[in-house]
């Protein structure tokens, strides 16, 4: 699963300060996850002081009002206490040299007049408009849960009759590229299909770009709840074959695509990129495993790791109550802190440490997502499917669970099954050296043509 990107909303407003005059735009860059998002903060002199707001531009988001900002003896603060949010800076040489805080963690940002660019990265494969297909904005209704998702639907030509696939992203909040690290894998990978005459929709997460809805609440059924409303969709449109409806779900998406066959007479056929199929907690603990070695960690800090996990996934798997299970996992990590005050970062208070380590245990998503066996729902699974997985992958490992979906196929009868395992790739289908999530960034290929090239030939023996 991939680790979600570092995210910034909401921002400032204005009280006391003496001397020098900073009104202006003050710009910096956060480096986080691998990748750079640039903040500016547009401060205004006012009779009280100072008042301002932050664009994101990375993000899109412009004009965010703040909290509080402060600018006494040289040092600038500006805080958002709701979300935890801090920037403290002093004034050096016309630069305010300081740390942009968030929920626990610092990250080291300066803030000067100068404007600063966006980070060019090298990305090859990346197709650049204009395109030689029809390209259309859309959106279709999940009217279950009465939300509203945006997409893109690309075809060989405005009219016609095409075979058509879903993309279906994987964990965290993607909108409908896939977007990370500055890669756009299922711009790449929709670019392909389309030129090879297979229509494709893709489309933004819930609560993600154009599309509404609360992420933060919804588990992995809800996910395969709005994938059902794009097939839906699909059988709206006179230019789509409604007998040629296909599915290709990316990490998570793989688990959410054979819900949604196993459900529905009208998917022809699933490819699972980097699916998975043991159990979510023992997924977590093995990812985490592999990356933490991969990462030089030493063996007695993952054996340490892997214990407090079990307990913790134990404490998940056993709960039937959401509410007596935040109590449970908090006395648990006050034990735990007690034990190794040192594990809490020096800025952040114990209670609101606390907090944020059981929140990300006992949200809904990860409550689901460790209780969840995908082998289950496979063997329900009777149309087509193709299972593709990188060998050096360290987030969803190739061969337990290639295993474990070939089995929970055949299992329930299906076989027209196909499973392969891709020399050197990573999870993302990268050609890579380790596999480790930190190469992704510094990898110019975003999709394997080898992986590419496997997906579409496949899909042409489907359609035919």
């Amino acid at each position: 699963m991939k680790r979600s990107l570092f995210l910034v909303f909401t921002f400032l407003s204005a009280f006391m300060t003496y001397g020098q005059d900073i009104s202006g735009a003050w710009n910096g860059t956060l480096a986080v996850s691998g990748t750079q998002l640039r903040l500016v903060f547009n401060i205004t002199k006012t009779p009280d002081g100072y008042s301002s707001t932050m664009d994101s531009p990375d993000q899109g988001a412009t004009g965010i009002p703040a909290t509080t900002i402060t600018f006494e003896n040289l040092l600038l603060k500006i805080e958002l206490a709701p979300m935890q949010i801090e920037y403290s800076g002093k004034l050096e040489n016309d630069v305010f040299v300081g740390n942009f805080k968030q929920g626990g963690q610092s990250f080291p940002m300066n803030l000067s007049k100068e404007k600063i660019e966006k980070e060019i990265v090298l990305r090859p494969q990346e197709p650049a408009k204009p395109y030689p297909y029809y390209s259309e904005e859309i959106s279709f209704e999940n009217k279950k849960e009465a939300i509203t998702l945006s997409g893109t639907l690309t075809m060989p030509a405005k009219d016609g009759n095409y075979p058509v696939v879903i993309l279906i992203s994987g964990s965290g909040p993607q909108n409908r590229d896939e977007e990370l690290l500055g890669h756009k894998p299922f711009l790449v990978l929709s670019d392909y299909l389309t030129r090879q005459g297979i229509a494709v929709l893709r489309y933004d997460d819930r609560g993600t770009g154009k599309s509404n809805g609360d992420f933060k609440k919804a588990t992995t059924q809800n996910f395969a709840s709005d994938a059902e409303s794009a097939v839906d969709y699909l059988l709206t449109r006179k230019e789509i074959n409604k007998k040629k409806i296909g599915l290709i779900g990316h990490s998570e998406g793989g688990i959410i695509a054979p819900i949604v066959a196993a459900r529905s007479k009208n998917v022809s056929y699933i490819i699972l990129l980097a699916g998975t199929g043991i159990p979510g907690g023992d997924l977590l603990l093995l990812q985490k495993e592999l990356i933490e070695r991969a990462s030089g960690v030493s063996e007695e800090e993952i054996k340490k790791g892997q214990e407090s996990n079990k307990t913790l996934f134990a404490m998940v798997s056993k709960s039937a109550d959401s509410d007596k299970l935040t109590i449970d996992v908090t006395s648990y990590f006050r034990e735990q802190l007690k034990a190794d005050p040192s594990s809490k970062p020096a800025a952040m208070s114990e209670e609101d440490f606390l907090a944020m380590e059981t929140k990300q245990v006992t949200s809904p998503w990860m409550q689901y997502f460790i209780k969840y066996d995908p082998s289950v729902i496979l063997k329900d699974v009777k149309c087509p499917v193709l299972a593709l997985n990188g060998s050096k992958d360290l987030q969803v490992p190739s061969k337990v669970n290639l295993a474990a979906i070939k089995a929970g196929l055949e299992k329930g009868g299906n076989k027209n099954v196909s499973i392969k395992e891709l020399p050197g790739l990573n999870h993302l289908f990268q050609e890579c050296s380790t596999g480790s999530p930190d190469e992704y960034r510094k990898i110019e290929q975003t999709f394997s043509p080898v992986a590419l090239k496997e997906v579409s030939d496949w899909i042409m023996i489907q359609i035919k």
